[in-house]
């Protein structure tokens, strides 16, 4: 039963929101989650979704699909690209719920990254991998 589950903090994990540029010379963002511990991550399942609050009262809620994707090892200081995202979305809450073995202790967490955070003031040096982008601890 998920009551007897014990849930500890997650600790060691990360997502980002990246910017590289391609060889077309075009700005490309990504969602990458990045394992900074010192022992490997297993199943681990990430779900992303985009939405917005609208406090107004009227029905112009927007959201976006709920994607999932299923990562079966991340290795220690290693990252893995979750998916594009694109900057049409970067008004919204952007999502990203993560669930991942540890040895074989389950953890859990939702990172949120809230409308309009991310913006060319808040990119930052992340490394790894060594990309510019807007990380959330």
């Amino acid at each position: 039963m998920k009551k007897d589950i014990i849930f500890h903090p997650v600790q060691g994990v990360q997502v980002a929101i990246v910017r590289t540029v391609n060889e077309l010379n075009t700005t490309e963002w990504n969602v990458i989650v990045i394992n900074r511990n010192d022992k490997p991550i297993t199943n681990c399942f990430v779900t992303s979704k985009g939405y917005s609050n609208s406090e107004s009262g009227t029905n112009s809620d927007q959201r976006t699909s709920t994607l999932r994707h299923f990562f079966p090892e991340i290795q220690p200081g290693a990252h893995v690209i979750v998916e594009p995202i694109m900057p049409d979305v970067f008004h919204l809450n952007n999502e990203f719920w993560i669930s991942y073995f540890l040895e074989k202790q389950i953890y859990d967490k939702k990172f949120i990254f809230v409308p309009d955070s991310i913006i060319e003031d808040n990119l930052i040096v992340i490394d790894p991998p060594g990309v510019e982008g807007i990380l959330h601890e």
